[in-house]
């Protein structure tokens, strides 16, 4: 038999998992609320969802004895419940302090997750602070009543305060559900809202307690009769109970009202209990978390499944048995429903960008305390949704960008001031989906790329000879090299020559692609272009010297079946393809990959596009037909291949290689420059 603590830790491990997985939404919702404010969107709506996120952060968290993350918010919420009643405006000074202070809230979600010792002074600048917003400014916060639960019903004087004359004296009969203890909710602080408005008293009623043998846990069974004399109107008392409507059976009726008088008929409304009318909830659908190891097994087992029904349907069609048997019904529908569950499995790995760019906000605001500048972030396509493995990845890359844009595009508000521009600069974050693909966005409207500057420091530190001779473009993908930054002086933020080159590394680590567009004076657009799944891949198989390949639907244009007749030579090695009217690269995959010595004059055109640069034509001899194919990294099981993605296992057991029709295209650009100078 196991000891206690140890059975304890069993139960409460995946308990704490979830409640740190639900602070992540929470602490997303907080952040996202006081920006809003910030903005001027001080409505009441906005206000009750912080106060919501940071009560029911508390609420939960000293279910795990994360004592100073509930000491702190219980600070926290005592300024939101006055910012809430109207008592404290939403100026400049205390929104500045409600973000700092959902930092620290972060801060110590973080620290009770990764089981780190808090230190007890952590946020105590901060603290106190908001102890004199909260109008208390004692270090150990608010007094915390403890009820003396013996199981016998007696009063409990919550305020000393005496009512003042014509005081309208009101009953409340509370019984909360089960449901809301296990959201984390309680009743104190809804209590001590109470004792604002008048004087409290309370009852405790234990009648529905069963025997400890009948007991049940999860159930509630305790209810109270509140008493409250206040010059407050019914709807002000029922807005202290907003937040547990539906969770929690409240009744509200007047005991006595010295107002009103007697020899008038009494209004219905106040001679008759009111029971509080719960808001439709939204239409959501229920949700359960799953251990992504189990997720990644499920996926990489349908991966499988793909592969295993290719072969089949492969094997029985080489053998004639499809067409003999008459068999190709159940044949087309297993594949049919192989794919859609590999469509559903897919859906379920699928994450909203949201993930990414909610931590942006609190990066902007750090950069700006310590570049003294001052910008707007503007998020837009946040629901756009991607295979949770590329956002995993995908963090990184982004702060890098967002930190550059910040950093080296928008200038000081005095530089802006001076040139006619806002004093505020703009940085947008944006994500689509596009041709199979998501494209994401980092835009300011700053100074631009200084493209004599880059050039300047490219020579200096050896990148490029004195000499050389380079467009717009080039000089801009200069940028990217490693070691390369504009900095003058060395920061936190940058002049350490990590930048740029570590965003282009994992952008091409993820199969995608980054390219930007600068105009100087005018702003600057970074667009990472990336596919949205590293799972599976639907392309079109061809065959070159007898070698299968495969090439990304979302990258082909067209196939066209060609001839000698429509090629044309462009010096001694450049070749086009006259292509309904347009002269296109032609580039014969055979000849790039070694297989053949010298380029063929007929075969089949796929017209594809990369990531920029316009169309080209890659030369084949083949086309086997349409694939949906499990990505393999050959990378991980080999080496890295210019012009090589990744590899797949096609229906007959043969490996294929999927193309990087982008890495292709640019290194026989690069090529035919070179020897057609």
């Amino acid at each position: 038999m196991s000891p206690p603590q140890t059975l304890s830790s069993e139960i409460l491990g995946p308990i704490r998992e979830l409640f740190f997985h639900e602070c992540e939404d929470l602490l997303a919702e907080l952040e996202a609320g006081l920006l809003a404010l910030q903005r001027g969107a001080a409505d009441a709506e906005t206000i009750n969802s912080v106060f919501r996120a940071v009560h029911s952060i508390k609420g939960s968290a000293g279910a795990f004895d994360l004592d100073a993350l509930v000491a702190f918010a219980h600070r926290f919420e005592s300024v939101l419940a006055r910012l809430r009643s109207g008592a404290l405006p939403a100026d400049a000074d205390l929104l500045k302090l409600l973000l700092r202070a959902a930092d620290v809230i972060a801060d110590l979600v973080r620290k009770g997750r990764e089981g780190e010792v808090t230190d007890p002074e952590y946020g105590a600048d901060v603290a106190e602070a908001l102890g004199v917003y909260a109008g208390d400014v004692k270090a150990e916060g608010d007094e915390i009543l403890d009820f003396d639960f013996d199981f016998t019903p007696r009063p409990i004087e919550i305020s000393d305060a005496e009512p003042s004359g014509g005081l309208r004296t009101w009953t409340l009969r509370l019984k909360p559900d089960a449901g809301l203890y296990g959201k984390g909710g309680e009743l104190l602080p809804l209590l001590r809202e109470l004792k604002r408005l008048g004087e409290v008293q309370i009852a405790l009623d234990d009648r529905d307690v069963p025997l400890i043998c009948d007991l049940h846990p999860e159930k509630a069974y305790l209810s109270w009769t509140v008493t409250l004399a206040t010059e407050a109107d019914e709807q002000s008392i029922r807005e202290v109970f907003a937040f547990v409507e539906g969770d929690c059976d409240i009744h509200l009726s007047v005991a006595s009202d010295p107002l009103v008088d007697e020899t008038q008929p009494a209004a219905p409304a106040s001679t008759t209990p009111a029971a509080f009318q719960p808001p439709r909830p939204a239409s959501v659908g229920e949700t359960v978390r799953v251990d992504l190891e189990r997720l990644d097994k499920l996926v990489n087992l349908v991966g499988e499944l793909l592969i295993n029904q290719s072969m089949l349907a492969q094997r029985l069609s080489e053998a004639g048995y499809v067409a003999a048997a008459g068999a190709d019904m159940p044949i087309d529908e297993v594949q049919r429903l192989t794919r859609e569950l590999q469509d559903g499995v897919m859906a379920i790995r699928a994450q909203p960008v949201r993930v990414v760019f909610q931590r942006m906000p609190r990066l902007v605001r750090e950069l700006e305390s310590v570049t003294g500048k001052q910008v707007d972030l503007i998020i837009t396509g946040e629901s756009s949704e991607v295979d949770r493995t590329v956002i995993e990845r995908l963090s990184d890359p982004l702060i890098h960008m967002v930190r550059n844009a910040v950093d080296h595009g928008i200038e000081s508000p005095e530089r802006r001031a001076a040139v006619g521009k806002p004093v505020r600069g703009s940085l947008r974050l944006s994500a689509a989906h596009r041709a199979g693909r998501i494209v994401i966005d980092v835009s300011d409207d700053g100074a631009g790329i200084d493209r004599e500057r880059v050039r300047r420091i490219a020579i200096e530190r050896g990148l490029i000879q004195a000499d050389a001779v380079l467009s717009n473009d080039e000089t801009d993908m200069l940028i990217f090299a490693p070691g390369f930054s504009t900095a003058s002086v060395l920061s936190g933020v940058s002049g350490r020559g990590v930048g740029m080159d570590v965003v282009k590394r994992g952008v091409e680590a993820l199969g995608g692609r980054i390219s930007f567009t600068s105009q100087p004076g005018a702003g600057s657009t970074f667009s990472l272009s990336l596919p949205l799944t590293l799972a599976v891949l639907d392309g079109m198989a061809i065959s070159v010297c007898d070698e299968r390949f495969i090439v990304a639907l979302s990258a082909l244009v067209e196939a066209v079946q060609v001839g000698p007749q429509d090629i044309s030579a462009l010096g001694p090695d450049a070749r086009l393809l006259n292509f309904r009217g347009r002269r296109l690269p032609l580039f014969d995959l055979g000849a790039v990959f070694g297989y053949r010595p010298q380029p063929v004059d007929s075969g089949v055109a796929l017209v594809v596009e990369g990531d920029t640069g316009g169309p080209c034509a890659l030369l084949v001899d083949t086309i086997l037909g349409q694939r949906q194919v499990v990505i393999r990294s050959l990378e991980a099981n080999y080496r890295a291949v210019e012009g090589v993605a990744a590899a797949t296992i096609l229906g007959d057991g043969r490996v294929a290689f999927i193309l990087d029709i982008h890495a292709i295209l640019a290194s026989q650009r690069r090529e035919t420059t070179d020897s057609n100078p």
